[in-house]
């Protein structure tokens, strides 16, 4: 820890009550105006924010360093949720939100600002020419949470001035490393099957069962087998791609799922399942929803009776034997909005939660708490879930926007540049799933062949969306090479010209510097005989 240097004082605290903003004076690390106190104390590296606010309803807390940037720097920030595709270095943009961390490259050094995972506040951060902004969104819904006699830890910030020597990736690795104490990890290399993006929510258990027979034979693998995750459309109100919620129950293409899941097990694969927690068309007590959504109720967890409810719900997935729970949509069901949309006003929707003394932040890691214990010894993906309450929860976070098994250049842009500027996070957040290949006649081989070896070689999770009838020969080889790649432990690839490229095209894969051409308009007819470790 010698090198987590001291922030110092702020030069000044504000708190955003339902009544508007005020300054707090002090000093000596605690800043007070009537009825609020605001902390900063030093513990354990890090430095404690703390908040008393008796008699007020607190939105915000923002904190202001003074400091005239000099140079021309590059800073990187990290995303709320899933990144879009927008990931970069770029100069100072003083409007510019920067989520959890930014990393700040003046051509020597890399250094860190951010706060530790798991905190109990949105924390963002703002970056121009006279100096740094800290903001603490402490909302409780679309309301300023209401602590009462409560001391709240809002969050443990930490700067890492950096080193002259390490590179910008390797800086990156590092601060993640010091902001996550306690990551959860796969316990083994994570790659196999997913049906999404060649089903999109139209399959059956005979469907699933031929996807597993055909993932399983790609493998030769004793004793680390392919996953096959059965995406939305298992669940008894299966929309056809609607992505609806429970009850979490089979349909009339999935009887039985627990026999589904044992014939997946036979089969040679290691059985996957896709939820959406909060959203049910069951129907349950009034004081249990927060608004109605589409496809049916969206459920409050603010209430202890919806916890327990998503706990039995995973708790009988669980108990049917699966080895991974996929579930997805908390961040828009929470809040009403995808993370690209969020910037410095993350909460959008005008219903609040019952439970108005907890941040939305605090609230959101029950849930996250309760999905990780009932999920018993399956690993845990976490997709459209806010990435810094998710590590040390979850082994696996979505770290991208959906690829496509439709468009190549969606898959280019969200998944390229996903894995690039969220590689930081493998292995010191969770593992980092940038997501599947999607292997349709609708996408160019020529360049999905491209992306499959990127993620075969990169040390993340691989998952490929292959309907075994539409796959050749020539993909049906190039699977099997990528599942013994994936298969075996392999260092986090590092993406080479990120500095200056927001889809790199230089990586350095196991040792090995590798290019990949992704905007080769010729791909499409083009024979692929390149170079490298593939053949």
């Amino acid at each position: 820890m010698e090198a987590i240097m001291r922030l110092g004082a702020p030069d000044a605290v504000l708190a955003r009550s339902e009544e508007g903003w005020r300054a707090l004076g002090g000093s000596g690390g605690r800043w007070t105006a009537k009825g609020l106190a605001v902390s900063l104390a030093e513990s354990g590296g890090a430095f404690a924010l703390e908040l008393e606010a008796p008699e007020h309803a607190v939105r915000q807390l923002k904190l202001r360093w003074n400091a005239k940037q000099e140079g021309r720097p590059l800073i990187l920030g990290d995303h709320w949720e899933r990144g879009y595709g927008e990931l970069e270095w770029r100069g100072i943009v003083p409007e510019r939100v920067l989520p959890w961390y930014f990393l700040r490259h003046d051509g020597a050094r890399t250094a860190g600002f951010g706060v530790k995972t798991g905190p109990n506040a949105f924390c963002y951060w703002q970056l121009d020419a006279d100096g740094i902004t800290f903001t603490a969104d402490v909302t409780s819904g679309a309301e300023g949470v209401r602590l009462g006699a409560r001391k709240l830890l809002v969050a443990e910030l930490l700067h890492d001035p950096g080193e002259e020597g390490v590179s910008p990736f390797e800086a990156a690795r590092r601060f993640c490393r010091l902001l996550c104490d306690r990551p959860v990890l796969p316990k083994q290399p994570v790659y196999g099957g997913n049906n999404w993006y060649y089903a999109y929510g139209n399959s059956s258990h005979e469907e699933i069962l031929a996807d597993s027979r055909f993932m399983s034979s790609l493998s030769a693998h004793p004793t680390n087998r392919p996953y096959m995750v059965i995406d939305d459309g298992w669940q008894l109100v299966s929309g056809g791609g609607a992505c609806n919620g429970g009850p979490w129950v089979g349909n009339a293409k999935f009887p039985d799922m627990a026999r589904l899941i044992d014939d997946m097990k036979a089969a040679g694969v290691k059985p996957g399942l896709w939820c959406r927690p909060l959203l049910t068309a069951e129907d349950v007590p009034a004081d249990w929803i927060r608004y109605e959504g589409s496809g049916g109720h969206v459920l409050d967890p603010s209430v202890p009776e919806v916890l327990e409810h998503v706990r039995a719900s995973v708790a009988a997935m669980a108990g049917w034997g699966i080895d991974l729970l996929k579930h997805d949509f908390t961040s828009y069901d929470l809040l009403g909005q995808w993370g690209f949309t969020m910037k410095s006003r993350p909460h959008s929707l005008k219903p609040s939660f019952r439970d108005r003394s907890r941040t939305t932040a605090e609230i959101t890691l029950a849930l996250y708490r309760t999905i990780a214990e009932a999920s018993g010894q399956a690993d845990v993906i976490g997709c459209n879930t806010f990435s810094h309450l998710s590590a040390g929860l979850f082994e696996i976070q979505r770290t991208g926007d959906d690829t496509s098994g439709r468009w190549w250049e969606r898959t280019r842009y969200m998944g390229v540049n996903t894995l690039a500027f969220r590689m930081p996070q493998h292995g010191t957040f969770y593992s980092h799933d940038a997501d599947c290949v999607g292997l349709t006649p609708d996408v160019p081989w020529a360049l999905n062949e491209r992306w499959l070896r990127l993620l075969a070689g990169s040390g993340t999770p691989l998952f490929v969306s292959a309907a075994p009838s539409a796959v050749t020969k020539e993909q049906e080889a190039a699977l099997r090479r990528a599942f013994e790649l994936a298969a075996e432990p392999l260092p986090a690839a590092e993406p080479l010209d990120w500095l200056d490229n927001t889809c790199p095209s230089r990586w350095l894969l196991n040792g090995e510097v590798t290019s990949f051409a992704w905007n080769d308009v010729n791909a499409e007819t083009l024979e692929e005989k390149e170079h490298g470790w593939w053949l």
